[in-house]
């Protein structure tokens, strides 16, 4: 299925602000320059504005790259909580992606840790 992220074993939030006129291009030099990689396909770099109403969410399939895009709605005036630490790229798990999406922190650090 065309940019299904839940088959994708790693995260990365690409800290601080990201142009986000920039394109796939744009995006894949972002992470090679601060990476020193290519984008493989086994993972998904997640980018925000300034505005951090907008996220870009870059992932490699077999048959090329796909950019998924997302806009926070205007009536709502909802913002991502992004980190801001400049030129530096984070790990993330899923249930941080989870706490990411609608609005709240990355970082919980009052969040149940449940051992398993």
């Amino acid at each position: 299925m065309i940019g299904d992220i839940s088959v994708k074993t790693n995260l990365y939030l690409v800290s601080g602000y990201t142009d986000m006129r920039r394109s796939i291009d744009g995006l894949c030099a972002t992470i090679q320059n601060m990476l020193h990689t290519e984008p493989d396909s086994m993972s998904v770099y997640l980018f925000c504005g300034k505005r951090c109403d907008r996220i870009k969410i870059l992932i490699k399939e077999p048959d090329g790259m796909c950019l998924l895009y997302k806009r926070l709605d205007c009536s709502i005036q909802g913002r991502f909580r992004w980190p801001r630490n400049r030129d530096e790229v984070k790990p993330a798990t899923w249930k941080q992606f989870g706490w990411l999406m609608p609005g709240l922190e990355v970082e919980q650090p009052k969040a149940l840790k449940m051992d398993v």
